[in-house]
């Protein structure tokens, strides 16, 4: 993620830096883009860090047996939690007229935690997106796919990736002097336009163009597949992954178009004018993005407000739980349905064979205990089904 400073940053390294932010700073109120920054980031966190407290305490104390998107939206809680603790830093950054005075390892640091944020969020919409995937088109291999071990593990990995991915922006920040009491956390690129163009190209390939082009495939396929069988039942994992997806998409499609316009604006030189309105957009479209982190909550408050009466506090443990019976109703329907097939093939053949029988041993003791016999395999068959 880009910093919320509404600076040029290739204007680090030369002498007229200092000449940056008077304007500023010389004002009795705060700038309108100060304020609008503010005001997003207090409803972020008031918002979102208690909602996504109370998410990852109700999937760990209230819900009692926790299905695949359960724990993928635990997941994505604890991220959202953590990245929304950065948020009162940036408050007192942005309040200070864009004074840090952290020093340069926690600038770092927090911004290296938001680059994560990102990538995770995504890939763990990813992985929502394949297990719904794989439920519908693959039933069987998705049933043997989806164990616990196996899950943890993924998500794991997931994590892993995140914290790699996102290991490049340490390095594309550093606290700059712009006098002996003002020291501003800003983007440096080492004078390069190279390496300004790869952080904000990599950050938008690996960070939406390719999980979101996964995402729309797996969800084109599902709806396709559903189509295309008598099975159109919509459930509240369904429901939720979509909505997730949207809002992600809302909050952070913004942030990625800006990069690409920068990227276009360094290649065409410093004075291009979609360079410096990249420029000026990107503090707005990173401080939105920040949202992302803090609508989560909130969508699930309203997907799960018919538990609220019945349920009280409770309502988003069972709001979650009925992802899980929904794919076990899934399993049923399905299960059913084969063995009923099972069922009619196996009766035909053991009727034949008790023709057969009979005609072979007409009367007497075999003909008596091959009716038994198919007695007994017909009654296992209906209490099975």
């Amino acid at each position: 993620m880009a910093t919320l400073v509404p600076t040029n940053p290739s204007a680090l390294s030369g002498p007229a830096q200092t000449s940056i932010m008077p304007a500023s700073l010389s004002s009795a109120s705060l700038p309108l883009s100060h304020q609008i920054g503010i005001a997003i980031l207090v409803i972020a966190f008031v918002f979102g860090f208690p909602g996504n407290l109370f998410v990852v305490w109700s999937v760990l104390c209230r819900v009692r047996r926790r299905s695949v998107t359960c724990l993928l939206i635990l997941n994505l809680a604890v991220a959202d939690a953590l990245v929304l603790l950065s948020a009162p830093l940036f408050l007192r950054f942005l309040v200070k007229g864009l004074h840090w005075e952290l020093g340069s390892a926690l600038c770092k640091t927090v911004h290296y935690l938001c680059c994560v944020n990102m990538y995770a969020s995504i890939y763990l919409i990813c992985l929502m997106s394949l297990d719904r995937w794989l439920a519908v088109t693959k039933p069987f291999l998705s049933q043997r796919l989806r164990t616990k071990k196996r899950l943890l593990s993924i998500m794991l990995g997931i994590w892993v990736m995140a914290f790699l991915m996102a290991l490049p922006m340490p390095f594309y920040r550093t606290v700059r002097p712009f006098r002996p009491d003002m020291h501003v956390c800003m983007p440096y690129h080492w004078e390069s336009d190279g390496h300004e163009v790869f952080q904000y190209l990599s950050e938008t390939i690996l960070g939406f163009l390719l999980p979101f082009t996964f995402i729309l495939f797996c969800y084109i396929s599902v709806i396709c597949r559903l189509r295309s069988t008598m099975f159109h039942r919509k459930g509240r994992g369904n429901a939720l992954i979509l909505l997730i997806i949207v809002a992600f998409t809302v909050f952070w499609l913004p942030y990625h178009l800006i990069n690409i316009l920068q990227v276009i604006g360094v290649m065409q030189g410093s004075s291009s004018s979609i360079l410096k309105a990249a420029k000026v957009a990107r503090p707005n479209v990173t401080a939105f993005a920040f949202m992302s982190s803090s609508v989560n909550p909130v969508l699930y408050v309203f997907a799960g407000s018919s538990h609220i009466r019945q349920a009280g506090l409770g309502f988003m443990a069972k709001l979650f739980e009925g992802t899980n019976s929904e794919s076990a109703s899934t399993r049923s329907s399905r299960g059913s349905n084969a063995e009923s097939s099972v069922f009619t093939k196996l009766s035909f053949k053991l009727s034949r064979k008790g023709d057969g029988a009979r005609a072979e041993t007409p009367g007497g003791e075999d003909e008596t205990m091959a009716d038994v016999q198919n007695r007994d395999e017909m009654k296992t068959l209906t209490t099975l089904h």
